[in-house]
């Protein structure tokens, strides 16, 4: 099969300017290793394997090591957090972007601050990144303290028995708490579920690092994140118990001083979400103003503005 060739910026700049579609997959190349400044540009389209097949070749653990997303410039569109637990941006120099007036910007966190700091984990909204520019000490740190997530069932307990839903396929709930307070927390979600009458059937732990630089953040200290698995019902009832279940873990993070990554979990409310991101209007807000003609919109954008517009109405459950 013949390579695609790479897309230029100049291309891309005129794709954004008459409204046309691209193909992202064209966006895959490593483009300048500067070793002196310590620092690599590479296409938003390729994958962290490829990168370190390049920076790093012949090393397996390097192109073995799993990340969440697996291109660069998902990672950043989430400011993931890496396999050492850091989010994206702290491995970010600068990246370049074609803005919706289709003009193409060198942007970074030293002349322009506030647009960095909405771009990286803006869910992809306010343009189409051409390329990133990470640090390679930085990547080589990640690589180095890179740790998998721990199956922590056993440690905390499994749940007595299968409660009456079995599951089909086990659906991740993500949770983030202080961790001094990891323990408690999974306690308290542990009797949460066996009240719901739901199986616990995974719970993986790692390490999250502080970040203190995007807009779109939980406030600042380090976590745990804690990825649930959580038995699926094979019915409408099932889900709709599934739903609230997800809904009162994510109540239980709240209140001991945590909470959830706003990018994976669509079934928390208006109150929990304007509790754990009280600048998510001023978010959307400056995503309006810079992409007016509103040529950026994802299913996630849709859902947060629903989420802050629409009416709350009384809900009452029949016994």
């Amino acid at each position: 099969m013949t390579a695609k060739p790479p897309l230029s910026a100049q291309e891309l700049c005129q794709s954004v300017r008459s409204c046309a579609s691209f193909d992202a997959s064209r966006l895959d190349r490593v483009l300048a290793v500067d070793e002196a400044r310590g620092l690599v540009e590479v296409q938003s389209g390729a994958s962290w394997k490829s990168l370190a097949a390049r920076l790093r070749p012949g090393d397996g653990r390097a192109q073995e090591v799993r990340t969440a997303h697996p291109t660069i410039g998902e990672s950043l569109a989430c400011n993931a957090a890496g396999p050492d637990g850091r989010p994206t941006v702290s491995h970010v120099q600068s990246l370049t972007m074609v803005t919706p007036d289709g003009h193409l910007r060198r942007v970074d966190r030293m002349t322009n601050p506030g647009l960095f700091a909405l771009v990286v984990g803006g869910h992809g909204l306010f343009g189409a990144i051409y390329s990133v520019t990470l640090r390679i000490e930085s990547l080589a740190r990640a690589l180095a303290e890179a740790r998998a997530p721990e199956d922590q069932l056993d440690r905390f307990g499994q749940l007595g028995q299968r409660g009456e839903l079995r599951a089909r396929t086990p659906r991740k709930l993500v949770l983030l708490v202080p961790p001094v307070r990891l323990e408690a927390l999974v306690a308290a979600c542990r009797d949460c579920c066996a009240e719901w009458r739901f199986d616990l059937e995974s719970l993986a732990v790692r390490r999250v690092r502080a970040d203190e630089e995007t807009f779109l953040r939980l406030p600042g200290q380090e976590y745990c994140e804690v990825s649930f698995g959580l038995a699926e019902g094979a019915n409408l009832g099932a889900q709709v118990r599934l739903t609230q279940l997800k809904r009162s873990l994510i109540d239980l993070a709240i209140s001991h001083g945590g909470g959830f990554p706003i990018s994976c979990t669509p079934e928390a409310t208006r109150e929990q979400t304007e509790a754990c991101y009280p600048q998510l209007a001023g978010f959307l807000a400056e995503q309006r103003r810079i992409d007016p003609q509103e040529r950026w919109v994802n299913g996630w954008l849709r859902r947060q503005r629903s989420l802050l517009t629409r009416e709350a109405c009384e809900v009452r459950w029949g016994s």
